[in-house]
């Protein structure tokens, strides 16, 4: 029988801190057991680069500091970076021909803050090209497969960190979500994975995609994983011209969405069998029409009669924009990616031609060759919008629409609930290769996901249950969505539902794989 790999034999994130802490093992050991994990799994083609000597010098300083009492709170941690965020020593392709050698001068602020924290980083995760797909089937150095069924796709365009958490070749990793790109992998993949209120999270260092809708957040197993990353990425950041210094009046620093954790839970111990009595969860009828599966459909329903067992009332709203979130997004992203990657070309970094007659060419030649055809589309479809005569008949228009959007949130979770729960994702996992004859089909997969972004709220998906029939081994995902900076308590009531149910600890076997 194979023994499990070093960094799989403890509960969750609190027990591998405990475990350094009393010297039951090394951070040194715990990097080296996940590097021999990622070189073991290299078929789901999770990791872009790894690089043992960077990893094995974290590992040694998390040693050091914990030795000395000087420790973060995630110090000897093994975790991975979408390839999204720019990293010193490691390539920052962001899934790219045009950025396939780039190795960045310094770190993104998330990085930085989990090193800051202790973290250890395994490498680079593989990710769609510039963050745009939903299946990481868009990534210039091939598709990763999901641990569940390596027929089907991990979700993207996270999928390289929802792949490496489920297959546990690393406890937790960094995610951004532009239009769904941390919810939909994790629901895809059967973990948990939290984007955070627009603005709490720098986004300083991440490679641009939409600049009004681009936030990280972290991929994990659980809630509580979830929590110990968010909280130490989250922050204020002067280089972020975007990030908030307050949130609902508390500052924005690490430790406040820890505080808002625990105090969420310090009233849910209070109500005893029932700890989640009198929350009102809002179940939108937009998001249970004919385009939903009758197996996610029911996995998400078995865990809303969950909740209501917990306490929890269950109470209909209405978001009756929902369908019109996939044309508003579908401007206004494509729209900013344009002007976004307008500065690939060719001349200060990037991939450059090999042949050309002037520089008007050699832009052309190079930006034809190092983008692939999914951030081709979309550039256009943003340039168009974009153009003289069409910029208020669409982007414009896009514009208000995502307004009435984000009121009609408020309107639910202002008056009728305190959060709102539904699918993540209409099907589970499609099949590797099922929509390439229809390229944007995975824009419409994005339904329950897009309002969300577009009004830039808080939301997270847990795993809930599987498909049935041919599907059985794919996962399903809850999608929980609550208000401005409700991050703690929306962790809290996922940690709750996974307190009494064990979707998040069902791990993919080397028959799955």
């Amino acid at each position: 029988m194979t023994k499990p790999a070093l960094h799989t034999e403890f509960d969750d994130i609190a027990a591998l801190r405990a475990a350094l802490d009393q010297r039951k093992v090394s951070a040194v050991e715990l990097a080296q057991s996940a590097l021999d994990a990622a070189q073991a799994a290299q078929d789901l083609n999770a990791f872009l680069h790894i690089d043992p000597a960077l990893t094995l010098a974290q590992a040694s300083a998390a040693d050091a500091a914990i030795a000395a009492g000087t420790a973060g709170p995630l110090a000897g941690i093994p975790i991975a970076h979408k390839d999204a965020f720019v990293t010193r020593g490691w390539r920052s392709t962001a899934g790219s021909k045009m950025l396939a050698d780039y190795v960045s001068p310094f770190d993104a602020t998330v990085v930085e803050r989990l090193q800051q924290a202790g973290a250890v980083s395994i490498g680079k995760l593989n990710c769609d090209e510039f963050a745009m797909g939903s299946g990481n089937e868009n990534s210039a150095f091939g598709v990763v497969r999901n641990p569940w069924d390596p027929a089907a796709v991990p979700g993207g365009s996270s999928g390289g960190s929802a792949a490496a958490v489920a297959a546990r070749l690393v406890p937790a990793a960094t995610g951004t979500d532009t239009g769904g790109s941390v919810r939909q992998p994790a629901a895809l993949c059967g973990i948990t994975g939290i984007k955070p209120t627009y603005g709490t999270v720098s986004r300083y260092g991440i490679i641009a995609f939409g600049s009004s809708l681009d936030q990280a957040g972290p991929l994990a197993a659980s809630s509580r994983d979830a929590l110990a990353l968010l909280d130490a990425m989250s922050g204020f950041d002067p280089r972020d011209a975007t990030s908030v210094e307050r949130c609902d009046g508390a500052v924005n620093e690490p430790g406040r969405i820890r505080r808002d954790f625990d105090a969420a839970q310090s009233r849910y111990d209070g109500a005893g069998a029932r700890p989640l009595a009198g929350l009102r969860i809002g179940v939108p009828a937009e998001y249970f029409g004919d385009g939903l599966a009758a197996d996610v459909q029911a996995a998400v329903e078995a865990a809303l009669r969950q909740f209501e067992e917990l306490g929890a009332v269950r109470v209909p709203v209405s978001l009756p924009r929902t369908e019109l979130a996939i044309p508003a997004y579908y401007v206004i992203a494509p729209a900013e990616a344009s002007s976004n990657l307008s500065r690939y070309d060719g001349v200060r970094y990037g991939h450059r031609a090999a042949e050309y007659g002037d520089l008007n060419e050699m832009i052309s030649r190079s930006r034809a060759e190092g983008f692939g055809d999914e951030v081709k589309r979309r550039i256009l479809v943003g340039t168009y919008v974009l153009s003289h005569g069409y910029y208020d008949a669409y982007y414009l228009q896009a514009q208000r629409l995502r307004r009435m959007i984000a009121q009609d949130f408020q309107r639910a979770l202002g008056e009728q609930c305190d959060v709102i729960m539904g699918p993540v994702a209409p099907t589970v996992a499609k099949d590797i290769g099922e929509n390439r004859d229809d390229p944007t089909a995975d824009w419409l997969a994005d339904i329950y996901t897009l309002g969300v972004s577009l009004a830039g709220l808080p939301a997270m998906s847990i795993p809930c249950g599987f498909g049935q029939g041919s599907h059985a081994r794919r996962p399903v995902g809850l999608q929980i969505i609550g208000n401005y900076f409700d991050e703690g308590r929306l962790l809290a009531i996922a940690d709750r539902y996974q307190q009494v149910t064990d979707w998040h600890r069902r791990v993919p076997s080397k028959q799955d794989a």
